[in-house]
């Protein structure tokens, strides 16, 4: 009998947000609602008959600044990852920081806010599970080059796994294709496909109704 061939997909949330967002802007199509268990579930076929997908990690931050400015994103931010971890994705929250930023046009400073720490979270994730031997294949669904060095590491530590990228709609990365060859574009139409029911019923009877506004 042949091995299990174990996946697990870890999903930079913002990469993927911002993917969709070039899907309604460049084609007027609307996917916020992904089911992204199912996304990747549907992409096992590409790693032969014994492949089974084991696990999915989705990484995001929630922009708590916006509470008073823009309350309703964050709600609407929350609502889907209740959604994303009843359907059995493994949710890894990081964090918005301030930062002062000088705009050269006008000569003055504003206050900005960045995401940080999901790629290192990623990264520290990927040698987590390896090293516990969790998983054959892991991939990285997002078009960062700051994952690059990820791979890297991983093909002289860990030479029996594999980690390779599903890059987002417009989010494909030469750099790392050239790294990983084996990587693949997610087809725009997948994001349509696998889209949650609405309402999407929890596992304890809840319904959970998609925005009208997103």
């Amino acid at each position: 009998m042949s091995k299990e061939h174990r996946l697990a997909f870890l999903i930079d949330g913002f990469n993927v947000y911002h993917s969709i967002i070039a899907l309604e802007r460049k084609r007027r199509l609307r996917a916020k609602w992904l089911d992204i268990n199912s996304l990747c579930a549907s992409y096992c076929h590409l790693f032969g008959k014994t492949a089974r997908l084991k696990s999915v990690y989705y990484f995001s931050a929630i922009a708590l600044h916006l509470q008073n400015e823009n309350p309703g994103r964050i709600k609407r931010h929350r609502i889907y990852i209740k959604c994303l971890k009843d359907s059995g994705v493994q949710i890894e929250l990081a964090r918005f920081k301030k930062k002062s930023v000088y705009c050269k046009k006008c000569s003055k400073k504003f206050t900005a806010y960045e995401e940080k720490e999901t790629d290192v979270a990623i990264a520290v994730k990927v040698f987590e599970l390896f090293s516990k031997d969790l998983y054959d294949t892991i991939i990285i669904m997002s078009g960062d080059t700051d994952l690059a060095p990820v791979v890297q590491s991983c093909k002289n530590i860990f030479p029996d796994k594999e980690v390779i990228f599903a890059f987002p709609y417009a989010r494909k990365n030469n750099e790392l294709i050239k790294l990983e060859p084996k990587s693949f574009s997610v087809n725009p139409k997948k994001y349509l496909n696998h889209q949650f029911s609405n309402p999407y019923i929890l596992s304890n009877g809840e319904k959970i109704f998609k925005p009208k506004i997103w």
